[in-house]
């Protein structure tokens, strides 16, 4: 009997026709655009943050709640120092509205024709991808590991439920990476707080509910300090849910 992963598999590999796609793409283009009448009553919001909003609206523009940068990393295989590790993440491009979004998200390869291992990374303005900065240092990250031939969808739908402010707790995520390995890809989603407890298992319940994730795919969660320690972001995890 087929599984529901193994069925969710079959339907991506045979999205030929990009039908599925491009309904996934129509559902969150409506998503981003809806966040923008929330966006301008948050009181979570900077006043810096609001005059964007405000620009962005008076060119007739889509304000997002967060403005976001995408980065991206290639390093030497089997080689982890803090210093060849930052020297290697390079800024790609930064967008505040929808518009900007999909203009750069458009123009990014996808995952499957980025060698191993590389990392993609898309994070709020002023979160740098590492585990040493201020907004990541107290956190953590869930992890999920994938087979490489559905792993661009998954992440489509990640990075769309977190630019469109989907996520319970959304104040509390730093941003999202996806890992190109030799055998897998793996998908993460940083938060702020690691020992807040509900905060954690609220933004797993948000990444299972708004990814569909089958039953069959581990979800484990491990705090950036733990990382530090065993200078590993995926192995020894200390939560699974």
């Amino acid at each position: 009997m087929e599984s529901v992963a193994e069925k969710k598999e079959s339907e991506i590999l045979n999205d030929s026709n990009g039908e599925n796609t491009q309904q996934t793409l129509d559902y969150s283009s409506s998503s981003l655009s809806a966040t923008t009448d929330n966006t301008n009553t948050s009181n979570s919001i900077s006043k810096e943050a609001q005059e964007r909003q405000a620009r962005d609206l008076k060119a007739g523009l889509h304000p997002l709640k967060y403005k976001f940068v995408f980065w991206y990393t290639r390093r030497t295989p089997g080689v982890r120092t803090q210093t060849s590790y930052e020297d290697n993440i390079k800024k790609i491009v930064d967008f505040s509205t929808v518009e900007g979004f999909w203009v750069c998200y458009c123009h990014l390869a996808r995952p499957s024709s980025l060698p191993s291992p590389t990392d993609l990374h898309l994070f709020k303005e002023g979160i740098r991808p590492l585990w040493e900065d201020s907004a990541n240092c107290n956190g953590g990250k869930w992890i999920i590991r994938f087979k490489k031939v559905v792993s661009g969808r998954f992440w489509e739908d990640l990075i769309l439920a977190l630019v469109g402010d989907q996520l319970d707790y959304g104040d509390n995520i730093c941003g999202a990476v996806l890992s190109i390995r030799f055998n897998e890809d793996i998908l993460s989603v940083w938060n702020r707080n690691a020992s807040d407890h509900q905060a954690v298992m609220a933004l797993r319940d948000a990444i299972k509910r708004h990814l569909k994730l089958p039953h069959s795919y581990l979800m484990e969660y491990k705090p950036h300090d733990a990382s530090l320690r065993d200078n590993s972001s995926y192995r020894n995890t200390w939560l699974r849910g």
